[in-house]
């Protein structure tokens, strides 16, 4: 154990603000659905674009990164930067869309949109699909993090961090609803930020290391610092960059990262005052994930390359860790041992301030599922809201649990970031369209999840057991995609579409944008003057424009390279300027 009293000190100090925080919001949650899952539906944008940060910020965020810069270099990040380009088509397309729909989760959507029984049974099936399976394979890779680092930090056992820092999320994730959570992440992401610079710090402060000149003079780490792939190797440049901007972002779901917004993003969205602070939440959690974040991660997976060259000098430092958990991911959680005493104990603190954030937003969001869009819609109706907290309560410490025992067999986070991306394969496009297009019906989502899911376990348990030789992740991203894809659109044409009263009643309730009800048979009327495709379309890229200009500008700025930094930031400040210009005529009611 490498924590000394101090460390403990500053430790025990953040826990108890936090619980107490999280605690104060009890009886607030108490009072019904609404207000244990929604906030009753009053939260301002710059809370809860924050609580967006803080979700994302998670325990095995900074070890995904670190994974990928050791492999890859700085460069394989547009693995997720891709993302950006989804974000922001959020952001100007369906932020306002989802707070105008009006519903508790957004899987309630199904039966807003669909008609009959295929809605009924889609509600149903997704709820279990998103708010259970998926649910609780991204809790287990945050569970994995935080056992690499309560090993490396505490020398604890996967199952004492397991059993530890689950129990106590889930009591306070159970007791606070969404209140609790998004305010405590308010104060979680401030903690996470000053943990996540302090280990930047001190790592380039290392003797080895030699600060950031001697980092980026490193001839083990020169070869690691291009910010864009050697396009003259096509394979990597594939994978890494052509295939996430050209294919991911759009066909692939992905949890914080869903094309039209979804899970625990649309929950934040319909918790908002209104269209206008959605849509401003969900820009500046946009911003602030992908533009101000990466670059304090990235010089630790850097510099963990001078300290820790191979998968071989980390074992040796930590010997006691069992070694099917030594992987690339481990060296982040590695290079915060060299931390003093005392601000050792703040980053673990903000290690703890990340799970705990992201646990506890996922337990809440998942629970939101189980409740209301399986035990309410189809098992027990008309009770007391009292009644369906309680049973939301006990759905987190189901979660939780199921989560822990998933994450003793997961091994690294690159694994279960790409696991999610393969199953998420292919579905992006129908989340897109269905606002915008009529003819998608219940079927097409149905088709779309079930396809990406067998191809996904094809992949990963029959492919090379059949003799194949194994496939890229990349090329098995596209294959999924197009399968998928030809699959549900099929599936869409050879089915009829939702009922004309449902089509009506959505498009009276929602007004989407765009020419895709023009053929249903339904009265559209004419366009919101006030809502222009074209100006969303500008807006979009611009904020696509900004995120990447500061990205590249800080990056240039530590590189040294200052007429590429200055550059890229004042191209990022006039995109700024130019989305800022362009919002009134986005059309928000």
């Amino acid at each position: 154990m490498r924590l000394t009293s101090l460390d403990w000190a500053v430790v025990a100090i953040y826990g108890l603000i936090a619980l107490i925080t999280g605690l104060w919001f009890t009886r607030r949650a108490g009072k019904g659905t609404a207000e244990y899952f929604l906030a009753g539906r009053s939260m301002p944008w710059w809370l809860l674009g924050t609580s967006m940060v803080a979700t994302t910020f998670s325990t095995d965020t900074p070890n995904l990164v670190t994974d990928m810069v050791r492999t890859g270099g700085v460069s394989q990040n547009w693995l997720w930067w891709a993302f950006v380009l989804t974000g922001m088509c959020t952001v100007f397309f369906y932020a306002k869309l989802w707070r105008r729909s009006g519903i508790l989760t957004d899987v309630g959507f199904y039966e807003l949109r669909y008609s009959g029984r295929p809605a009924a049974f889609l509600r149903g099936f997704r709820a279990i699909y998103l708010g259970v399976f998926f649910n609780v394979m991204i809790m287990a890779t945050v569970t994995l993090a935080a056992i690499k680092i309560g090993g490396v930090l505490l020398g604890t056992s996967k199952y004492q961090v397991a059993i530890g820092a689950g129990v106590l999320t889930a009591i306070y994730s159970a007791t606070s609803g969404l209140w609790g959570v998004v305010v405590t992440d308010f104060l979680l992401f401030a903690i996470a930020m000053t943990g996540a610079l302090a280990a930047a710090w001190y790592s380039l402060d290392l003797p080895q290391v030699g600060g950031l000149h001697g980092l980026f003079s490193n001839p083990a780490v020169h070869a690691k610092l291009a910010l864009l792939p050697d396009f003259s190797d096509m394979k990597t440049a594939l994978a890494v960059f052509i295939v996430p901007i050209a294919v991911q972002w759009w066909s692939t779901w992905y949890p914080g990262a869903e094309p039209g917004g979804g899970g625990y993003i649309a929950q934040r969205m319909l918790a908002a005052k209104d269209e206008k602070n959605a849509l401003q939440a969900t820009l500046w959690f946009n911003i602030a994930h992908y533009g101000l974040r990466p670059w304090p991660w990235i010089i630790v997976a850097l510099a963990s390359i001078i300290v820790y060259p191979t998968l071989g000098s980390i074992q040796a430092a930590f010997p006691h860790l069992d070694p099917s958990i030594i992987k690339n991911d481990l060296a982040y959680p590695a290079m915060l041992v060299f931390l003093p005493s005392g601000l050792l104990g703040l980053v673990v603190a903000s290690l703890a301030a990340a799970y705990m954030s992201t646990i506890s937003t996922h337990l809440n969001w998942g629970a939101s599922y189980v409740v209301d869009d399986v035990y309410r819609r189809f098992v027990v109706r008309d009770r007391q809201e009292r009644h369906y907290v309680a049973v939301g309560r006990l759905t987190t410490l189901v979660l939780i649990t199921l989560a822990c025992v998933v994450s003793l067999w997961l091994q690294n986070a690159l694994q279960a970031f790409q696991i999610l991306l393969q199953i998420g394969a292919g579905t992006g496009l129908v989340f897109l369209l269905r606002w915008f297009w009529w003819r998608i019906n219940a079927w097409s989502e149905l088709a779309a999840m079930v396809i990406s899911f067998c191809v996904a376990v094809y992949f990963q348990f029959v492919h090379t057991r059949l003799g194949f030789a194994p496939l890229d992740p990349s090329l098995q991203l596209v294959i999924g995609v197009a399968v998928t894809t030809a699959g549900w659109v099929t599936v869409t044409f050879l089915t009829p579409p939702a009922s004309r009263k449902t089509l009506q009643s959505f498009h009276d309730h929602i007004r989407p944008m765009g020419p895709g009800w023009a053929g249903a048979g339904i009265h559209v009327g004419a366009p919101d003057p006030s809502e222009s495709p074209s100006a969303a379309f500008l807006a979009w890229f611009l904020a696509c424009v900004v995120v990447y200009g500061a990205v590249f500008g800080v990056g240039y700025l530590l590189y040294g390279r200052t007429q590429g930094a200055l550059l890229c930031l004042a191209t990022a400040a006039v995109a700024t300027w130019g989305v800022m210009r362009t919002l009134p005529r986005v059309g928000l009611r």
